[in-house]
């Protein structure tokens, strides 16, 4: 029993790692005050139990945490890929251009810091990523580090971190309670402000009834018409005197024709300008016109109809239904004929009953598929992210290559795989549970891994005098966050809980997240959230490695 607790053996690094992992997830679930450090107990458990003497071989060990790291990054390259672009429109590039300030000046933070101290500059990075909460900036510069120095570590990196860390929670939700005070945020306000926003824009796609009464477009077809006004829209169906029809491409509109119309709220005005005057009828005034015809949310469940656009289907001319709309993740999108369809998105089917079940058959619509993991996609992106990963590139004035390493590479391929893949007929559909199984069980064996690879040395660091490292990473942490939120609020006017979920996201720091969506009682962080997380992600993991390279 002694040889299983202490040895070296495949029992003693299974039983060893599963022990870290479930004492420090156990642990993670401990709150003071509402906060919890939540999975990055496993790195302070195995810190613990590495300063008391168990031990992995070290070849072992680089392995599990590396394939951990890859694991991790590429399950949150698959969740934020499909947003990473749009993220970036309108109001998005206010919000990701705040978030690139708190990455910068924290960077900037980083190096002054570096010099004023004379700490080194890789133990600063490891300080850094603890600091603004980052792991995969911390498997970055690792990375960076042993391709430098022929795969040789340098535990002051994770020691940095896990000094840190807890800090930098901490700071994060005091600097976003700091904000509330600096600018006497009235509650109420903000959330009267947020409604008249949302009203607003009333969604993404807008369903309205109109009758024609353009006439310039009298006796023309709506593919006609389509080419007249540059708008997305769809028509669901049109009404000639008493008769209903579905709509195509090739349905003629008259004087007085009552059409249903698909389109997006900055189109609507235009759209209704152009073909004629809102009536009052809602989707279930023309489902009464006709109780033949119905209207379905199908889901697409078979791997052939991925990737082919909307138009390739046929369904009208095929089946005499049409595709309205298109939710992807939650969100809807107009059905336009040059749509791509994707495995997962579920469209809503107008039509005859029995044409619409002959639909289901064609799309799918079987929620047992999705749950069946398509490994095969999941494995291709991960050998083509280690590939692009291992690329060096030279950048003058640094004496080695950049290489996006093991970190950089999976994220990038997972991110354009995931918006990419569906068009090449690569389903890279995975569920919300199955994703998230996937990142947990890699960053919990990557954490795990880190605390019993540096934990040797961790206590007698402290002890002479890496306890300064705590105050240095409270600075990186709290800096920039003063800054941008100044900023944010007094020249952008940002809304309070949009500014609480920019702060948090620009952090990536889910209990920072947690703690704003309680105190906020409605959604507006977790969006912005999700608007800056995929390219602050990627930011924090290419700075970790340049800083580590260009000093």
């Amino acid at each position: 029993m002694s040889e299983l607790i202490w040895g070296e053996g495949i029992a003693h690094t299974v039983l060893l790692l599963a022990i870290v992992i479930a004492a420090g997830l156990a642990l993670g679930k401990i709150k003071v005050y509402g906060i919890s450090l939540g999975i990055t107990f496993v790195l302070f458990v195995g810190l613990l139990l590495a300063h008391f003497g168990m031990r992995i071989n070290h070849e072992v060990l680089h392995f599990m945490k590396e394939f951990g790291l890859i694991l991790f990054v590429y399950s949150i390259g698959l969740q934020v890929g499909p947003g990473f672009f749009s993220s970036f429109k309108k109001g998005g590039v206010t919000l990701n251009m705040l978030a690139v300030g708190v990455v910068f000046l924290g960077v900037v933070t980083t190096i002054v810091l570096h010099y004023v101290t004379h700490i080194d500059m890789s133990t600063m990075v490891g300080i850094l990523s603890g600091a603004v909460t980052n792991t995969p900036g911390l498997g970055a510069a690792q990375q960076a580090y042993a391709d430098m120095h022929d795969h040789v570590q340098d535990p002051t990196i994770a020691m940095g971190y896990a000094v840190a860390y807890p800090l930098g929670v901490i700071g994060i939700i005091s600097s976003i309670i700091l904000m509330k005070y600096i600018f006497r945020i009235n509650f109420q306000k903000e959330t009267d402000d947020i409604n008249a926003l949302s009203n607003n824009k009333a969604g993404q796609v807008a369903l309205i009834s109109l009758e024609i009464s353009n006439p310039a477009i009298y006796n023309k077809s709506i593919h006609e018409i389509k080419h007249l006004i540059a708008r997305k829209f769809v028509v669901s169906r049109v009404l000639h005197d008493e008769n209903i029809e579905i709509a195509s491409s090739k349905t003629v509109l008259h004087e007085g024709d009552k059409a249903y119309v698909a389109t997006t709220p900055e189109d609507r005005d235009a759209i209704l300008a152009f073909l004629g005057k809102e009536i009052k009828m809602t989707q279930e005034h023309w489902d009464r016109l006709d109780t033949h015809m119905v209207s379905r949310r199908i889901m697409i469940t078979k791997s052939n109809i991925n990737g082919k656009s909307i138009r390739h289907l046929n369904l009208r001319n095929n089946f005499g239904v049409n595709i309205t709309r298109v939710n992807r993740s939650g969100v809807d999108l107009i059905a336009d004929p040059g749509l791509h369809l994707q495995v997962g998105d579920l469209v809503t089917v107008v039509g005859d009953e029995n044409a619409i079940k002959s639909v289901e058959h064609v799309l799918g619509n079987q929620m047992k598929r999705l749950n069946e993991p398509n490994l095969i996609p999941i494995f291709i992106g991960i050998a083509l992210g280690v590939l692009l990963g291992s690329i060096p590139v030279m950048f003058p004035g640094i004496p080695q290559p950049v290489k996006l390493g093991l970190a950089g590479g999976p994220l990038i391929v997972a991110i354009l795989i995931s918006i990419f893949g569906p068009k090449y007929h690569l389903v890279t559909y995975t569920t919300l549970s199955a994703n998230l199984m996937l990142r947990e069980i890699g960053i919990t064996i990557f954490l795990a891994c880190v605390g019993l690879g540096a934990g040797e040395d961790f206590v007698a660091t402290i002890k002479d005098g890496g306890f300064v490292w705590i105050g240095y990473g409270f600075i990186i942490t709290m800096v920039p966050l003063l800054i941008i939120g100044i900023l944010a609020r007094s020249v952008y006017k940002l809304n309070y809980f949009s500014m609480m979920g920019l702060m948090s996201g620009s952090m990536t720091d889910p209990p920072a997240l947690a703690y704003s969506n309680a105190t906020a009682g409605n959604d507006t962080p977790a969006v912005s959230y999700a608007t800056v997380y995929p390219l602050t992600m990627f930011l924090r993991v290419l700075t970790a490695q340049l800083l580590v390279l260009f000093f």
